[in-house]
């Protein structure tokens, strides 16, 4: 680990490069270590480190230690120690002497706390470099994979180099455009068209279908994250099936509009990270606690996204389709104009009861 040393590599200064962050996230999902390095004044400090949940075997016994996200580390009780102390910062904690891959995942996948309930006690120790551990824990967030890592002692032969400034750059990175555009009748309008976008930054491709004829009037607008589980598959678990089809149908009746269908799944942490939050559900934990525990935000999603669609789209001011003030804020932040806001009704079943609560009562949706 290089901690603090002369700078043997070139700084290449305070602008980062998102490919060298799309580079790193694509290693860390198929399992490649990954170095985070921090430059500072003529030294920089370099995080080896290689996700705990698709490591190779053989890395948990040459591990020197873990690194957890803050909210993982709370739960594990780390949080009244001195190393451990900075809410919201990450944890690193010395590798236990019997440290496997399985009880490395024990650790890590907050799921499996009631099949290893006597984990521990683990001693938190000083971060390497509190910026590469965060940026860490954000390339694993955008890689769909559980923010924990082991700490490697050493440089590994084959690593992915990034830097905290690649990784600013690549959560700052705006330069969607538009790739295909093509008519798209749906049932609700015979008039539409769908719009897909793509970034420079990652393969990630959103979708805008606008319905109905342009004219001089404010578009009714909604912004719908992906939700594979609700959209596609029927879920009762989420209102996100009958909010897409509401939304599709409100806007059809309106002069016209669009549909922002955003690849954010999982309130931004991914399919198999939401999966994850369903199976704590079932353990009797809430939405916003199974994200925490998780050791995510209770809300990851990036709304600047939709703001610059709209603005590829030509369009400055919307009515916006729905129950969660932030997404007005997001576009309001990023200069789009919500010269309304219209609510968007559905009926609760037995499933989705606690869920609708919860958004209601801890995250302020307007239900």
């Amino acid at each position: 680990m290089n901690a603090g040393s002369p700078d043997q590599r070139s700084d290449p200064g305070s602008s980062g490069d998102p490919r060298a962050a799309a580079r790193a996230i694509d290693a860390l999902r198929r399992g490649w270590a990954i170095g985070v390095t921090v430059y500072r004044a003529g030294s920089s400090v370099t995080l080896f480190l290689q996700a705990i949940e698709n490591a190779p075997e053989g890395v948990a016994e040459r591990a020197e230690g873990l690194l957890l996200s803050g909210n993982r580390a709370a739960t594990l009780k780390l949080a009244n120690q001195l190393h451990a102390a900075s809410a919201g910062d990450p944890v690193q904690i010395s590798a236990p002497a019997d440290l496997t891959s399985v009880l490395a995942l024990a650790i890590a996948d907050p799921v499996l706390d009631m099949a290893y309930p006597m984990k521990g006690p683990f001693v938190a120790c000083a971060l390497t470099d509190p910026d590469a551990a965060r940026a860490a824990i954000e390339l694993a967030r955008l890689a769909g994979l559980l923010p924990a890592f082991y700490v490697l002692d050493q440089e590994p032969e084959d690593v992915t180099l990034v830097t905290t400034a690649d990784v600013a750059a690549f959560a700052e990175a705006g330069r969607l455009h538009i790739a295909a555009r093509a008519p798209l009748p749906v049932s609700e309008a015979q008039v539409a068209e769908i719009v897909a976008f793509r970034s420079d930054a990652d393969a990630t491709e959103h979708v805008a279908l606008v319905i109905g004829q342009r004219d001089g009037s404010v578009p009714v607008v909604r912004l719908h994250s992906e939700c594979l589980t609700g959209d596609v598959l029927g879920s009762l678990k989420c209102d996100c099936g009958p909010q897409l089809h509401g939304a599709l149908a409100r806007i059809g009746d309106a002069s016209w509009g669009v549909l922002l269908y955003l690849r954010q799944e999982g309130r931004g942490i991914g399919l198999i990270n939401k999966l994850r939050a369903y199976a704590l559900q079932d353990q009797g934990f809430d939405t916003v606690d199974a994200n925490v525990r998780l050791g995510f935000a209770i809300d990851a999603r990036d709304f600047g996204v939709a703001a610059r669609m709209l603005d590829l789209l030509g369009i400055s001011s919307v009515a916006l389709l729905t129950n969660n003030p932030q997404k007005a804020a997001g576009l309001s932040k990023s200069g789009i104009d919500v010269a309304e806001i219209l609510p968007l009704k559905v009926t609760a079943n037995l499933h989705n009861r606690k869920y609708l609560d919860t958004k209601r009562d801890r995250t302020g949706h307007k239900l």
